[in-house]
């Protein structure tokens, strides 16, 4: 991911999701990297297509400065964050135990719809482990 990046947090566009779709949010992922609540990295995957996790920085950083941000302006109730680059986007999702970060193509990505967080919340980053797209790194 170039460092050129913006970030954003919480807008969710309203499109519905069909049963396809959900199960399509998996072969849209080009990688994936969780963290502990601290925001320290703890676990990275990676795709044939998509084997740098350079990106992972990026995230730390990201979630370093949310930190920042929610102890001194005490903000409450992070949800998620979008992180744009050139040709991919990662996607940040707080967790009950973890962040949940996954790298996703541009041109492969649709809206963050409502269904999407959802489905996030809910994924288990430990289904990545026996996937046969993803190597743990």
């Amino acid at each position: 991911m170039p460092a050129n990046v913006n970030a954003q947090s919480g807008a969710i566009a309203s499109t519905p999701e069909t049963p396809s779709t959900l199960t399509s949010y998996l072969d849209a992922i080009a990688g994936a990297a969780t963290f502990d609540l601290s925001g320290l990295p703890r676990d990275y995957f990676t795709t044939a297509e998509h084997n740098d996790v350079s990106w992972v920085q990026t995230i730390f950083q990201a979630l370093g400065l949310q930190s920042l941000l929610l102890s001194s302006l005490r903000l409450e109730g992070f949800r998620y964050a979008v992180i744009h680059g050139n040709d991919c986007r990662a996607i940040v999702i707080r967790q009950r135990s973890q962040y949940l970060a996954l790298l996703l193509h541009q041109s492969q990505t649709t809206a963050v719809s409502e269904a999407f967080i959802r489905w996030l919340q809910d994924f288990d980053a430990e289904t990545l482990t026996t996937h046969s797209r993803f190597q743990s790194s």
